[in-house]
């Protein structure tokens, strides 16, 4: 996300990596420079890694160190995508095509930074998540600059989700995107249809690289060059597991950028090493971002010894142990180190190694969205995105319908001002409530998460059956359809109302200026 900065180009040691800035006016006129700012973690489960054969794909997004963005939850249907897109950031203008498809989004709910559409699935049942800020070094910043006027997570979905029908066909396009108008910042984007996850990565300010993210195996990528290894060979021939850039292999040479011990023809590694040639390993990446992957692959492979918080040698992606379920990803999204002395919440053992790592789960989370897509179903009802608001450490998720005309107000709506009817404010306002008053209102949210999260599973087997039985009936699915989404959306704030009550009522309890003695 965005965060203002008055000072020259150089590195900013706190975030792991080099500043990238561009020009534009800020809103309020007291700077006319920024960059952007790390945030956000993403999973990724190929389908015979999840508990029901879906492919399933997840991201937060936090706002950059002190700031928040409101976030609603919307449908664009074709008729309301631009013909030409004209990004707010960097000012570029991109024609688009004709034939855009509908899609769900979850955009900023405020235009004042543009769309950052961040994570949807449109009527191809093909998804995008964007993006994971990732980290560069010097050689390819010098070697291939960062484009001011390039595109960025505020432009990728508007520009690539509404036409693209596959996982693959995503990758391609946004890449043919960055070869001809670069990029300002580094980023790592997700691709998902029925079959297929792949994971993509910017490099410097044209090149780009992915893999597809094996069927049993599942990845998890904080702040950081996510892809450890490439076979460059099929990625420059027949492409079934990796792709890249067409010159990425003159790139390299040219540009001496293979650190790697193998062959001297770059064209034939089957084991590049991404990270050490694109990547980074700064001091401040051991506090930022790889505790993130350690806590992740702790919990999802606890067979595994997870080795050292601070290795730079966490794999990308690791073979499932047993299958993956949406509350497992949202369990790892949610992820403060709980059961590890890094626990800022922990209440024992040596008190100076709380906090000494970035959690997962924190204060200026956004949102979370997971995209599933479902096999086996009507294609009608194939596609679910699952959704939470604010902090992932006490807010919970629903699922809804993406192959709808509309969304429920209570997350579409969302405004610039403070209102517990809508779920983005309410999930804030427990967040920081809870937050400050963790013992006392850990066990409110820990029954709101399950309460929620219970009730929404039985909501969705209940509408996936009358959705089936109406498809069979010649009736309007959609309809249908957006008629569970409401009755999912009603149950959340009902849920999440009672437990606003509980959570303030715990924490009215813990003023400073409460007295014992009752003087009513």
């Amino acid at each position: 996300m965005i965060r203002e900065i008055m000072q020259h180009p150089g590195q900013d040691m706190r975030a792991g990596r080099t500043a990238v800035y561009y020009g534009i006016p800020d809103a309020d006129k007291k700077t006319d420079r920024k960059w952007t700012e790390m945030g956000c973690t993403t999973i990724l489960a190929g389908r015979s890694a999840t508990y029901d054969g879906s492919t399933l794909m997840a991201r937060n997004e936090d706002a950059g160190a002190g700031s928040f963005a409101p976030k609603k939850m919307i449908l664009v249907r074709p008729e309301d995508q631009p013909r030409e897109y004209v990004s707010v950031i960097s000012g570029i203008r991109i024609p688009l095509p004709e034939n855009p498809m509908a899609y769900s989004a979850v955009p900023n709910a405020l235009p004042d930074r543009g769309i950052w559409g961040e994570a949807g699935i449109n009527s191809a049942h093909t998804a995008m998540t964007e993006t994971e800020t990732i980290t560069s070094n010097p050689r390819v910043q010098g070697a291939d600059p960062l484009v001011k006027s390039g595109i960025g997570e505020e432009d990728m979905l508007t520009l690539v989700l509404p036409y693209i029908h596959s996982a693959r066909e995503g990758v391609l396009r946004l890449g043919s995107l960055l070869e001809q108008y670069g990029t300002y910042e580094m980023n790592g984007i997700g691709f998902q249809d029925v079959n297929e996850i792949w994971w993509m990565e910017t490099i410097g300010g044209h090149h780009w690289i992915a893999r597809r993210v094996p069927d049993d195996a599942w990845a998890v990528i904080p702040n950081q060059q996510g892809i450890d290894y490439l076979d460059l060979e099929d990625a420059l021939s027949e492409g079934r597991e990796n792709l890249c850039s067409a010159d990425l292999a003159d790139f390299i040479e040219t540009y001496h950028l293979n650190l790697g011990m193998g062959l001297r023809d770059v064209r034939l590694e089957k084991a590049f090493d991404v990270r050490a040639a694109f990547g980074s390993r700064e001091d401040s990446d051991h506090a930022y971002n790889t505790p993130r992957a350690w806590s992740a692959q702790r919990f999802l492979n606890p067979s595994r010894d997870p080795g050292s918080p601070v290795s730079d040698t966490l794999p990308w992606c690791l073979k499932a142990e047993r299958k993956i379920t949406p509350e497992d990803v949202k369990y790892v999204l949610s992820d403060h180190f709980q059961g590890t002395p890094y626990d800022p919440y922990g209440r024992h053992g040596d008190g100076s190694m709380r906090g000494q790592f970035r959690p997962i789960g924190v204060n200026r989370t956004n949102m979370m969205a997971m995209t599933q897509i479902r096999p086996g179903l009507p294609e009608e009802i194939r596609d679910i995105q699952w959704i939470a608001m604010g902090s992932n450490v006490f807010n919970a998720m629903i699922p809804l319908y993406t192959n709808v005309g509309t969304m429920p107000a209570y997350l579409a709506e969302t405004g610039a001002k403070t209102d517990t009817r809508q779920l983005y404010w309410a999930s804030r306002l427990i967040g920081a409530l809870a937050d400050a008053h963790f013992p006392k209102c850990s066990s409110a949210v820990e029954r709101y998460q399950l309460g929620v999260h219970g009730r929404a599973n039985a909501m969705l087997l209940k509408s996936d059956a009358e959705a089936q039985k109406v498809l069979e009936e010649g009736g309007n699915v959609q309809a249908c359809l957006e008629k569970a989404n409401q009755a999912m959306s009603d149950m959340m704030q009902e849920m999440t109302d009672d437990t606003l009550g509980k959570v303030l009522y715990e924490a009215s309890l813990e003023m400073k200026n409460a007295f014992a003695r009752s003087d009513a």
